[in-house]
């Protein structure tokens, strides 16, 4: 693939330098974000508990927060993609500020649903924007930059769970209101990173000013492609919402644990993702992401389907397993994605984090249903054959790496 020359190419600093200071910043701003948005599936068991919710309203919870998450994201990053706007993130951070304190005080049904409507519109404004600047900072390192930018946003869900577990938990609903302290740090970073952004566009003197590849393919088959890609979004957040949004009550079900002891199982899987997305920005720019895509979707699949027959300990190693494997496919899907339409940054990646979160809605809503109608520990068995669907990825075009 050949790049474009840029305006400023007499700054190589600039142009060519991947600015680490700025990537671990956005990272670190995404862990605050993602954290906040990790505090609504951790919650359930005390939502549900206290207010006598169905799974069926749990799952429409979830589909609020994000289909409301999603339905923005590709609107927002394709108005950006026109109009930057550096200090976007901190209305969005605004956003799930309030979301917080709603929360924290939320006593029925549709509050709770208002409430995670105004987080979940945070996290829409907060991402596309977040991503251009974590591809302004790459210096090239395209997979790289979008994995340091992706496991601040997993550690942060990560955590979430095990902060709810030691904060919220032992005390009452309205200790959620200790994430605030989470909401203003994020503020303060955010701020900073804005005005990096607003002076990167200024001195470039160009509103994409993104490392420009291009490829061969023709329209069609980059719109082949896209669709591919989304197929796989489709089965891999389908999945991962049996995973995210229920595995606390099938393990509590299925084991009898307490919400806490549940709480620090569901932090093992949701730090095997952390080290997960670490490995896949990497190795796509090295091996190509077709492969890593691949391997991630397809290769969960085993484990995937042994999850539902075994025992505690067996539950937690594949857990780790799947996590692993199934988040390297992100960074490299995203990255992929941008390299097939390199014009149109903001509305690829609000398109692909708006889909996933619509996904997510959308199975935590049906998966929701089928609880109810069945069991929580039928709703593993049938999402285990979720990524076989992987096996399409032999069909994606192989973009050849720089």
């Amino acid at each position: 693939m050949n790049s474009t020359a840029s305006p400023l190419s007499k700054n190589p600093g600039l142009v060519h330098k991947t600015v680490f200071s700025i990537l671990f910043s956005i990272s670190f701003a995404h862990l605050l974000n993602d954290l906040i948005q990790a505090i609504i599936p951790s919650v359930y068991p005390i939502l549900k508990q206290n207010y006598k919710l169905t799974f069926s309203q749990i799952g429409l919870i979830t589909f609020a927060f994000q289909f409301s998450a999603s339905i923005l994201q590709p609107f927002v990053g394709y108005y950006t993609d026109k109009h930057p706007k550096p200090f976007s993130q901190v209305y969005g951070m605004l956003f799930s500020l309030a979301g917080i304190v709603s929360l924290s005080y939320a006593n029925t049904f549709n509050w709770i649903v208002i409430s995670v409507i105004l987080i979940g519109t945070g996290s829409a404004i907060f991402h596309p924007e977040s991503s251009r600047i974590s591809n302004l900072a790459s210096g090239g390192k395209r997979g790289l930059a979008q994995s340091i930018f992706q496991v601040g946003g997993n550690l942060g869900t990560a955590l979430g769970p095990l902060l709810v577990a030691l904060i919220v938990v032992p005390n009452a609903q309205k200790y959620i209101l200790w994430f605030v302290v989470a909401a203003f740090i994020g503020l303060a970073i955010i701020t900073k990173i804005a005005f990096w952004y607003r002076d990167h566009l200024v001195m470039r003197n160009n509103k994409k000013g993104e490392f420009v590849n291009f490829h061969a393919l023709s329209k069609s088959k980059v719109k082949w492609a896209i669709a591919l890609l989304l197929i796989l979004i489709f089965s891999k957040f389908f999945y991962s919402a049996s995973l995210s949004t229920y595995y606390t009550f099938y393990i509590m079900d299925k084991f009898n644990l307490s919400i806490q002891q549940a709480q620090f199982h569901m932090f093992l899987y949701l730090f095997a993702i952390v080290v997960g997305t670490i490995i896949g920005g990497p190795l796509g720019d090295k091996f190509g992401r077709k492969y890593v895509i691949w391997f991630s979707v397809f290769g969960a699949a085993p484990f995937a389907l042994l999850l539902p027959h075994v025992n505690l300990f067996y539950t937690d190693v594949l857990m780790v397993v799947i996590g692993i494997i199934i988040s390297s496919a992100f960074p490299a899907i995203i990255v992929y994605a941008q390299e097939l339409l390199p014009k149109k940054l903001g509305m690829v990646s609000g398109l692909f984090y708006g889909f996933a979160f619509g996904m997510g809605a959308l199975g935590s809503a049906l998966l929701g249903k089928l609880a109810d109608a069945t069991s929580i520990q039928y709703v593993y068995q049938v999402c285990s054959f979720l990524p076989l669907m992987g096996i399409i990825c032999h069909f994606l075009p192989n973009l050849k790496k720089k």
